[in-house]
């Protein structure tokens, strides 16, 4: 109990701002580390290398988040097929035309970022972060150390950041309006 204690207080830190950016806000990303931890404590024994906690305490967070994501995605489908049994009038909520263009939009913007990632981080990129595929899994299909892999997907991230602020950023008109009109 002392050692995992020991660890998840090491490591739960930066395993929760990992959950925030894949959950997409505070609440499931709290509420999903600690379900990767109650997991994490229940498997323990299947922990080969203490220095691997925090990737595998990170792995179950995602898988958690994804089943939390699914179960969300599941619940309007539940609830339409419980009016039906009920006969009640089932109303259309598809979101709005321009929310679904918007979420198009951002997909293509995700797309396109990843394509401008050089290949060398595009394909550690790819295989870890879009596909989910552990890292030793990784390292083996690109033929690659764990530092490598490591540096290479920081690296991707950073750049993946870089291109998704600089895409978003409010673009800025130059000319008489942007600088004022001080010469009348």
């Amino acid at each position: 109990m002392r050692a995992f204690e020991k660890l998840a207080n090491e490591h739960k830190d930066a395993v929760y701002r990992h959950m925030i950016r894949v959950c997409g806000n505070r609440e499931d990303a709290e509420d999903v580390l600690i379900e990767a931890l109650l997991k994490a404590y229940r498997h323990l024994d299947q922990l080969r290398d203490d220095g691997a906690f925090r990737p595998w305490l990170a792995q179950i967070a995602k898988r958690v988040c994804w089943q939390l994501k699914k179960r969300e995605a599941l619940l309007p489908l539940l609830q339409l097929s419980m009016l039906e049994e009920e006969g009640k009038d089932i109303q259309n909520d598809e979101p709005p035309v321009d929310a679904q263009l918007a979420a198009r939009e951002m997909k293509e913007l995700f797309q396109r970022a990843v394509r401008k990632l050089p290949p060398l981080y595009q394909d550690v990129y790819r295989l870890r972060d879009i596909e989910d595929l552990p890292g030793p899994a990784v390292e083996k299909r690109l033929g690659i150390s764990q530092a490598a892999m490591k540096s290479r997907l920081h690296r991707a991230r950073d750049l993946m950041r870089q291109y998704l602020d600089e895409a978003l950023a409010p673009k800025v008109e130059v000319g008489a309006h942007a600088h004022g009109e001080a010469n009348k």
